[in-house]
C-alpha cells in the first residue's frame, strides 16, 4: 500500500508579511489552523510542519502537532520540504508521495489535498498540483493569481502572473466568456523517487522572470500533471489578505 506524507513549509521571515504563520486568526494561530485542516485528509498518512523558527516548532508541537527544525538558507518552500522529508525519513521511513502544502492557507479543504494525493498515485508525471476555474473577472489582473494553460493531457504548459491566454480579438471585458482561464492552486504534490533529481536543478530564466518555481521544473522538461478543483482557498501573502480571511471566520461561525 502506498504512503503520502504531508507536509508544510513554514518560515517566519516573510518580505511582505513578518511572522505570518503565527498570526491569530479566530483563536488559532495560521500554521495550526492549516495543521488541522491536513490531518483531516485521509490521503495522507502523516503530517509535519518544516520550519527555521524555534517559535513556530514551539506553537506547532505545543498544540499536538508534528514539526521538523530545518535549515534558514533553504532558498523556498519546495527545498524545505526536501530537506525534511530526509529527517522523516529517519523516523517514519520511506513514503512514496510528498505533498507540500502552502503554510499560508488556513482554510484549504481536506478535500483538495485527497483529490492531490490520488493524481500523483495514478499519473505518469513526476509532479502534480490543482487549478481551479477563475470566475472573479479582477483575478485575471491580478498579478499574485497565479494563472496556468494546460495541455489536451491535462498537463501544464505554462503558469504566469500574466493574464493567459491572450485572445486576440476580442475585448478584455469579454475574455472569460470567449475561455476557461484557469487559477493555480499552489499546493503540490512529487513522486519521493524524483526529489533528487528534481532538488539538484538550477533556476531557469523564466523562473527568475516570473519568480515562479514550477517553470524551472517545466523548463527542464519535467512534467506537471493537473487537476481541477472546485474548492475555493484563502491565502495569506500580506495583511489585508489577513483582514479577509478574518471577515471569512466571521461570517462562517
Amino acid at each position: 500500500m502506498s504512503r503520502t506524507v504531508g507536509i508544510i513549509p513554514a518560515r517566519y521571515l516573510s518580505t511582505r508579511f513578518p511572522g505570518k504563520p503565527l498570526v491569530d486568526i479566530g483563536g488559532k494561530s495560521m500554521i495550526c489552523r492549516v495543521y488541522e485542516q491536513c490531518i483531516k485528509s485521509n490521503g495522507l498518512q502523516k503530517v509535519y510542519v518544516a520550519t527555521d523558527d524555534e517559535r513556530i516548532f514551539k506553537e506547532v508541537t505545543s498544540k499536538g502537532g508534528k514539526a521538523i527544525m530545518t535549515d534558514s538558507m533553504a532558498l523556498n518552500g519546495t527545498l524545505r520540504c526536501f530537506e525534511a522529508y530526509e529527517q522523516i525519513m529517519a523516523m517514519d521511513g520511506e513514503f512514496d508521495y510528498l505533498i507540500n502544502i502552502q503554510g499560508d492557507e488556513p482554510f484549504i479543504q481536506p478535500e483538495q489535498i485527497t483529490e492531490l494525493a490520488q493524481l500523483i498515485s495514478t499519473t505518469s508525471c513526476l509532479i502534480g498540483t490543482l487549478v481551479k476555474e477563475i470566475t472573479d473577472p479582477q483575478d485575471l489582473v491580478d498579478e499574485n493569481i497565479i494563472k496556468v494553460v494546460i495541455n489536451e493531457k491535462k498537463e501544464a504548459l505554462y503558469f504566469s502572473r500574466q493574464t493567459i491566454p491572450y485572445i486576440r480579438d476580442a475585448e478584455k471585458h469579454t475574455w472569460m466568456k470567449k475561455w476557461t482561464f484557469l487559477k493555480h492552486i499552489g499546493i503540490y504534490a512529487f513522486k519521493t523517487s524524483a526529489i533528487p533529481l528534481i532538488k539538484d536543478l538550477k533556476p531557469t530564466p523564466l523562473e527568475k522572470v516570473e519568480n515562479l518555481e514550477q517553470l524551472r521544473w517545466l523548463g527542464n522538461d519535467l512534467k506537471i500533471a493537473i487537476a481541477s478543483t472546485n474548492f475555493q482557498t484563502i491565502s495569506i501573502d500580506t495583511p489585508s489578505d489577513l483582514e479577509k480571511a478574518l471577515l471569512f471566520v466571521q461570517s462562517n461561525t
